[in-house]
């Protein structure tokens, strides 16, 4: 029987950028940015609140990443590396060491390496993990 491990992101909505910080149990792992809440509107809007199953993605361009399938009238969201949401991001989420203001952040390098380090450890044993967004 496969474990179940949720990831909890909790939200903070702005107008030009989604902040959230990612937890698990009670361990802070990172923070993160998206794109503003524009009504899951397909590259310009952060996705929708609810659980999704993560996966392993492999793309040519960005080698392995963690995916998140199975979002509402989204495809290829994935938790890639970016520090500000506006430039970067066309519905993924990024992890970020700091927040610096409203869907930017420094140091996402180090945080996406944290992050999968964690969710690669779970899939390792054979659980499945999954992103709790609120």
């Amino acid at each position: 029987m496969n474990t179940k491990h949720i990831l909890l992101l909790q939200r903070k909505y702005g107008a030009n950028g989604t902040n959230g910080t990612i937890t698990y149990g009670s361990e802070e792992i990172c923070h993160t940015i998206e794109l503003p809440d524009r009504n899951n509107i397909p590259r310009i809007s952060c996705i929708p609140i609810g659980q999704y199953k993560l996966i392993k993605r492999r793309y040519p361009k960005h080698g392995e990443q963690i995916g998140i399938p199975n979002v509402l009238g989204r495809e290829a969201i994935l938790i890639h590396a970016a520090n500000n949401a506006l430039k970067e991001l066309h519905g993924c989420i990024a992890p970020v060491t700091t927040l610096t203001g409203e869907g930017t952040g420094d140091y996402s390098g180090k945080a996406l390496a944290k992050l999968k380090a964690l969710v690669y450890s779970l899939w390792d044993r054979g659980d499945e993990v999954y992103l709790n967004i609120r």
